[in-house]
């Protein structure tokens, strides 16, 4: 799996620059991302960039499909294996209501369900395992939906080069205490709980989801905002929870006001935190670079628990057992 780690910045570069045709749609006045577990959290990044444009965006996670879809709607299903249950069944939905469509997968049913009833669809080869697949899927799905979403080459590009950089500085050939993924892996030594901003709410999900699934932690999360109104007061009575707080280079003024309130907070408490910060850039450079720098850490930290990251047979008695 690291290997594969290492390789990402290759990854996303080949996929963005592979020939897969863009589609071409007209008219469009909603976009709906489907998919779970890790192209969930694909479908995450594409709902924060756009959610700073007038594009009606939704991001499902179950197999319920919205009752605003209609035949003005994109939706956009992605299941990295191709026979993730509930994508499947937003798919059919979809087809059913008559809008417009497209599947991402590297094969499986949702190939087989699109070329059957000539959908649109894009296949993408699987990296390793669906979670280490995140990086050569988004940057592919980038490409094809260029033309529908407001996402400019120069933002791409620049992703892309810091992407580079970030993994020379977190990769396996810098094991040392100047590595930040490392750093952070083996700070965490108990339940994480990760604050975050409303922007960069999908860099938090990922990194819950890579710790429960990578290192077989228990993780919380909550946004920071929130958290003031209420989390906040679980820190009055000590316990084995551990403060981890992702924060964005240019926050919002007062977002970075409760961030300091927070840390003098923690400070007179007592209590050990940790700061994560994203990098400078636009939207899809944070959020993609923060991923890459707290997945890999989650990678660590099983290496250091004695763990093996790439099992994940909890997931397989749940699909065995529907």
């Amino acid at each position: 799996m690291y290997k594969t780690y290492d390789s990402w910045p290759d990854l996303a570069a080949n996929a963005y620059e592979a020939a897969h045709k863009q589609i071409d749609y007209n008219d469009i006045s909603h976009i709906v991302f489907a998919g779970m577990g890790g192209s969930g959290a694909i479908n995450d990044i594409f709902s924060s960039i756009l959610s700073k444009t007038k594009i009606h965006v939704s991001s499902i996670k179950s197999h319920i499909i919205p009752n605003t879809v209609n035949s003005d709607t994109l939706v956009v299903t992605t299941s990295i294996s191709g026979n993730t249950m509930e994508t499947l069944s937003i798919l059919e939905d979809a087809k059913k209501i008559g809008s417009k469509i497209i599947g991402f997968s590297s094969g499986g049913k949702m190939q087989q369900f699109c070329n059957e009833h000539g959908l649109e669809y894009r296949n993408v080869s699987m990296v390793h395992s669906p979670r280490s697949s995140f990086a050569s899927f988004l940057y592919s799905m980038l490409k094809v939906l260029e033309p529908v979403i407001p996402i400019g080459k120069g933002d791409v590009k620049e992703s892309l080069n810091q992407l580079e950089k970030t993994g020379g500085l977190i990769g396996s050939s810098n094991l040392t205490e100047e590595n930040p993924a490392l750093e952070l892996a083996s700070w965490i030594t108990d339940i994480p709980l990760v604050y975050y901003p409303q922007g960069l709410y999908a860099s938090a999900v990922r990194f819950k989801n890579s710790l429960q699934e990578n290192a077989k932690l228990h993780v919380m999360i909550e946004e920071v905002g929130e958290a003031c109104h209420n989390g906040i007061v679980s820190w009055e009575i000590p316990s084995n929870v551990q403060p981890i707080l992702i924060q964005g280079i240019d926050d919002h003024m007062q977002t970075k006001l409760r961030w300091k309130v927070f840390k003098r907070f923690f400070d007179e408490k007592g209590i050990d935190f940790k700061d994560v910060f994203s990098n400078e850039g636009s939207l899809l450079t944070k959020l993609m670079n923060l991923n890459y720098l707290l997945d890999y850490s989650t990678i660590y930290h099983a290496v250091l628990s004695k763990v093996e990251p790439s099992p994940i047979s909890s997931v397989d008695y749940i699909k065995n057992n529907l």
